[in-house]
């Protein structure tokens, strides 16, 4: 069962006491983090000029950025179909569950067929509907993002109910941010929602 509110506070607590503030992760690092410190004042960062001809290379489109979804990810897959598979990271963050839901074959999302639209389409329902279910979740964030990575893949993420800044889209920060899950409730509910999406399709790896 994911933790409850109080059990999550908790924990930051004791990391970082009452008062305290959790660490930094290195957004700051990353060229997509769009502010930067400008004299002590948190400021956007300035618009770069456009890339003189096409977009970088995402991961899985030229040899020299292979991609790694194709390469390995059997020890991360927790429930499956014949053309789709739900992933797991490997070790708990600092929210109650992200998964990840990827097509087996090599395809971006604008790349499926009606009939692959439609399989997405109810699988990511059961998914957020079942994610959504489980005890002290509120909400389960669905997003797709592709500048990283060109093989289909999708993050279902679940808050916390009741715990104050950690929604909407800035919840996904505070994955990083707030101290990891116990691995042990973590995968108990990774298990609880394979077991349960293969009552509707497919089989649990878990």
């Amino acid at each position: 069962m994911p933790e409850s509110a109080e059990e999550v506070y908790a924990r930051v607590v004791a990391a970082v006491g009452e008062q305290g503030r959790l660490p930094m992760p290195p957004v700051h690092e990353w060229d997509m983090f769009p502010w930067e410190v400008v004299d002590g004042v948190l400021q956007p960062k300035i618009v770069q000029p456009p890339y003189p001809d096409a977009e970088p290379s995402r991961w899985g489109e030229s040899d020299e950025k292979p991609c790694d979804t194709c390469a390995n990810n059997d020890g991360l897959r927790v429930w499956e179909t014949e053309r789709w598979v739900v992933t797991r990271s490997e070790k708990p963050g600092g929210l109650p569950l992200v998964l990840m839901l990827r097509s087996k074959e090599h395809l971006d999302f604008p790349d499926m067929d009606d009939r692959l639209a439609g399989e997405y389409g109810r699988i990511a329902t059961w998914l957020c509907r079942i994610m959504s279910r489980l005890p002290n979740i509120a909400r389960v964030h669905v997003n797709r993002w592709g500048d990283g990575g060109s093989h289909l893949h999708v993050w279902f993420i679940a808050r916390t109910a009741r715990l104050p800044h950690i929604i909407g889209s800035m919840a996904a920060e505070w994955e990083e941010m707030l101290p990891p899950v116990p691995e042990d409730v973590w995968l108990a509910d990774i298990k609880t929602v394979a077991r349960k999406l293969a009552t509707h399709e497919g089989r649990a790896l878990v």
